[in-house]
């Protein structure tokens, strides 16, 4: 009998749920989820309007970094430029000074020789300074011609260069590093004058007689 009862009771706990606990009576379903309304137009319209006036603010603050990024390079560069020149200038003064020296008491009675010594100190003073610059004269006389460092201003014929080579140097040029600072005039050579060409002996013509010469006969067998 106690068997019985505890089936019954295992039987009552194990009743599948909705049937309301073994009691017969259905459980109530859920009401279903209605979907949210759909945006109206004005809804959408003033979504795109913060969007676009949002993209608008991130375009300006963009444009007034990359404006205020523009000035401030070319400030920079400007700076950079000035203490360059400043530097430069300040290699070059003491060559000015000695110039001014030696030419500030140039007069009638002045030593030729000494005012040519003196200006041949401030041009050796003046190599020096471009030299420590990293400036550099070009060397060109007897070298080939270059249209990348040299300017052709006149061709002569030469019997001691080849064709194409430099003869002379109307001003100097000079490079900084591998760059051109200033190009170098030059003269260049056509190589050796033309021969004249040799006469052939059938073209020459028979020299007029003299005077009172009888003229030749045409058959120098006889005699006239």
């Amino acid at each position: 009998m106690s068997e019985d009862k505890a089936k019954e009771t295992q039987a009552g706990s194990e009743a599948p749920p909705g049937d309301g606990g073994g009691n017969g009576k259905p459980t109530a379903e859920a009401a279903p989820v209605a979907p949210p309304p759909e945006p109206t137009l004005e809804e959408r319209l003033a979504e795109q309007t913060a969007l676009v006036q949002k993209s608008r603010e991130q375009m300006l603050r963009v444009a007034a970094d990359f404006d205020n990024f523009r000035k401030r390079s070319q400030r920079e560069l400007e700076d950079t430029r000035r203490r360059a020149v400043q530097g430069l200038v300040k290699d070059l003064l003491p060559v000015f000074d000695n110039l001014e020296r030696a030419t500030a008491h140039v007069g009638p009675g002045t030593d030729v020789g000494s005012l040519a010594e003196g200006l041949r100190m401030v041009r050796k003073q003046l190599e020096t300074t471009l030299g420590r610059l990293g400036i550099e004269r070009l060397g060109v006389v007897g070298k080939p011609f270059d249209p990348a460092f040299h300017e052709s201003i006149q061709y002569v014929e030469s019997a001691d260069h080849p064709a194409g080579a430099i003869v002379g140097e109307v001003q100097c040029g000079y490079v900084m590093g591998t760059e051109l600072v200033r190009p170098a005039m030059v003269i260049v050579s056509r190589g050796p004058a033309a021969a004249p060409a040799p006469e052939a002996a059938g073209d020459a013509a028979p020299s007029a007689p003299s005077d009172g010469a009888p003229a030749p006969s045409g058959d120098p067998g006889h005699d006239p």
